[in-house]
């Protein structure tokens, strides 16, 4: 059950930050191009960057204990640097009368969804014994396991894509083409 509660999260996660993260980030409002919003668009680009690597490292490569650490180290990461997003947002968005208050929700829904995957990934992760806590090396043998496997394998290559052009636009030299193909699109 658990591991079918986690697909389900991590699939609403990445519904929603599609639509937050390059629709109405890159696509509608273009914050990367707003001087107000520069900061908030590099600290989105790093939280694009490390959910590819939180999925590799925690959801995907199982059975070493290297790369659970290391995914830790990046939900942690991301914590505070979704810290660092919210307490710059209100000062970024100014340029549009500040942050539109169905996208403050959103926002809510899509960290919960993301942190809520994770939580109850930690949850079958780990358990509790007279000794402390363990780490359950292989997961494989629980229900929906695979289910879950198959979705975060080939959520990486999106996430990939979306940390790509959320660098594309980060860089002045890249983002002028991502401004030109853009104009090319007349709605949305």
């Amino acid at each position: 059950m658990g591991f079918l509660l986690s697909t389900i999260l991590l699939l609403a996660f990445a519904l929603l930050a599609i639509i937050d993260g390059f629709y109405l980030h890159i696509f509608k409002y273009q914050l990367f191009n707003n001087k107000e919003s520069k900061f908030e668009h590099l600290v989105h680009t790093i939280r694009a960057i490390l959910f590819p690597m939180i999925v590799y490292f925690l959801f995907i490569s199982q059975n070493c204990l290297t790369s659970f650490y290391l995914g830790v180290l990046f939900v942690i990461t991301d914590i505070i640097v979704l810290g660092i997003d919210a307490f710059v947002e209100k000062d970024s968005r100014s340029f549009m009368g500040g942050l539109p208050r169905w996208e403050y929700i959103l926002h809510l829904f899509v960290n919960g969804f993301h942190f809520s995957s994770i939580a109850v990934f930690f949850a079958l992760k780990l358990t509790y014994t007279e000794n402390g806590i363990e780490i359950v090396q292989d997961l494989s043998n629980l229900k929906n396991y695979e289910l879950f496997h198959f979705v975060a394998v080939n959520l990486l290559p999106g996430a990939i894509i979306i940390a790509l052009v959320h660098i594309f636009t980060a860089l002045n030299l890249t983002k002028s083409y991502w401004n030109k193909l853009r104009m090319k699109i007349t709605c949305c």
